[in-house]
């Protein structure tokens, strides 16, 4: 049967179709799908008595040729006609990847860590640590030096990324080896090598559980100290070049902060005598969150935590007396690390026990209140603006979707009483066509507004980030390892569940990086349960505020929110 040509008309577009009467709707869908993107399911085509459907035979339309049917229909997502060309990039198929490979997919699931006996503790550290991107980098490219604690052959081992096939207390080389690994994977991966490293580096985490079975329980906190330690100590980068270049401690410049302290006596006595209050400055790698019977959020303990009495000797006096530091931030790092104090020794049990007052904590947290107040100065302005240009941004964003939806709902319309007027007697067919004609160019005329309104506002944000690059100050903007916003954005939890320190179950929530292609990764966090990895929403992370032996909150790490970009 010869085929018919006819012409579908599809948002103002006319597509010519060879239409053969031998075949079924659904098979015209497909090819309607090729020319304009939209998927079957989604496409209405109006023909006489109604929609056209999947099994209706063609041949029933008794279509001539030249006749004009009406499609209507939108894409599901962005894949458009001109997606079904040949892709950038030849397709693989999972079943056809290399582990490795299968690891490194987009959207690929995490490799876990086997509990190798109550190494829990250990796992969520590893876990949140890899969430900095900046430090799997320059683990990279880390080579133990010939001197080193891991010795000369260890080190040619390490450079294969073999070092784990020996003993070695270089803790950095082993967390570079066990990071490949992991990237390797999605498998519950062992960290048998590095859990020997830190044993050796450090031997309480070898103690023995007073039962004579297997290892202790340990405190995550604890680890993650003593492996920031030793990474501050191992982990050099280079800044500049030649022999200018300028040698810094990795942790020292993304991880760790400064404090400016004024210490002063509280017995009035020293006052009268002459007592000057003192300063001093000290580099913090944590902030500790003390929970107290008032502290009811993240910010209550940590401004608690920057006020400390101190009992030592006053000169003056020429006795003990009890002393009140006060503490500011001068410097914020990139990532912020915050601890929950939860655990105190008890000595009826001989236990840390664990406090478990319900603390909450954001998702972004502004820490310019804690700051002293030259850096105030410095971050408000910037801070203000950012949140200013965030809300601009916003604005534009619900005026797209809102402008994109009338006017989808506007071409239905028109659609639809074209198809009823293709029934009428030719004088109003005419008629309504020049109605529409009409419309058409008042509609042209409110798009264009429109158009001009989000040009405008697109105009407005774009000046109000290059004036927010200029309210950055210069010392803060030279060093890529300091937050110049004062907002943290919150990236990795640890978590603990139990009584006490040294039993229960530690796990990891950290965040999916987004990079931006479809927004599937927006909200949503994996959680680290040893080898079990499990994708989950952010809502979840609302539940880790503590109140009872449940998971509660130990480790935060929030990094900081960087600068909108200019383009």
């Amino acid at each position: 049967m010869a085929s018919i040509p006819v012409i579908i008309k599809h948002q103002g577009k006319r597509h010519e179709v060879e239409l053969d009467p031998s075949l079924n709707g659904e098979t015209l869908k497909y090819q309607l799908f090729s020319l304009t993107g939209v998927e079957p399911e989604r496409q209405k085509i109006l023909v006489k008595g109604g929609q056209l459907k999947d099994e209706t035979p063609l041949s029933s339309l008794n279509a001539k040729p030249g006749q004009t049917f009406m499609m209507m229909g939108t894409p599901s997502g962005t894949q458009g006609a001109g997606d079904l060309g040949r892709p950038k990039e030849v397709m693989k198929f999972l079943e056809d990847m290399t582990e490795a490979e299968a690891a490194r997919a987009e959207g690929a699931t995490p490799a876990g860590l086997q509990n190798l006996g109550n190494t829990c503790y250990l796992n969520s550290t590893l876990q949140a640590l890899r969430g900095v991107p900046e430090l799997q980098e320059e683990l990279q490219r880390y080579r133990p030096s010939a001197g080193s604690s891991g010795g000369s052959s260890l080190a040619g081992l390490s450079s294969l990324g073999l070092g784990g096939l020996g003993a070695s207390t270089d803790l950095t080389a082993s967390l570079r080896d066990l990071f490949k690994q992991m990237s390797e994977t999605q498998e519950g991966f062992p960290p048998l090598m590095f859990l020997n490293a830190l044993r050796n580096a450090y031997p309480q985490f070898a103690q023995r559980d007073r039962n004579g079975h297997g290892y202790a329980q340990q405190d995550a906190e604890e680890a993650w100290s003593q492996i920031v330690t030793q990474l501050r100590n191992k982990l050099v980068i280079k800044e500049g070049e030649g022999e200018s270049a300028a040698e810094v401690s990795f942790v020292d410049k993304y991880l760790a902060g400064r404090f400016e302290s004024v210490t002063e006596c509280d017995d009035a006595a020293a006052k009268e005598v002459g007592e000057k209050p003192t300063e001093s400055t000290d580099v913090f790698y944590k902030l500790d969150c003390h929970i107290g019977k008032e502290t009811n959020h993240l910010s209550d303990g940590i401004m608690a935590g920057l006020e400390e009495k101190i009992e030592k000797h006053s000169s003056t006096l020429d006795r003990d007396a009890v002393y009140t530091k006060r503490s500011r931030i001068a410097r914020l790092p990139k990532y912020l690390t915050v601890h929950f104090v939860r655990f105190f020794w008890k000595r009826e049990t001989q236990k840390k026990a664990k406090i478990m007052r319900k603390v909450t904590f954001p998702h972004e947290l502004d820490v310019v209140d804690f700051c002293t107040e030259e850096l105030k100065q410095q971050l408000i302005p910037v801070r203000d603006k950012v949140r200013e240009i965030r809300k601009e941004e916003v604005d534009v964003e619900r005026a797209r979707k809102r402008q994109k939806l009338a006017h989808r709902q506007g071409e239905e319309k028109d659609e639809e009483a074209e198809s009823s007027s293709s029934m009428e007697p030719m004088q109003k067919k005419k008629a309504a066509e020049e109605r529409k004609e009409d419309k058409d160019e008042a509609m042209a005329d409110v798009f264009k507004t429109d158009a001009d309104y989000e040009a405008e506002k697109t105009a407005s944000i774009l000046a109000a980030k290059k004036e927010l690059s200029a309210l950055v100050d210069q010392k803060l903007a030279a060093d890529a390892g300091v937050n110049t916003t004062g907002l943290y954005e919150l990236r990795g939890v640890i978590t603990h569940q139990g009584a006490s320190a040294d039993s229960g179950h530690y796990t990891a929530y950290v965040k999916k990086q987004d990079d931006g292609s479809d927004g599937s990764a927006e909200g949503k966090w994996w959680w680290f349960n040893d080898e079990k990895v499990t994708e989950v929403d952010g809502e979840k992370i609302e539940t880790l505020a503590g109140g009872g032996e449940s998971h509660s909150a130990l480790i935060l790490l929030y990094r900081a929110v960087e600068l909108p970009s200019a383009n």
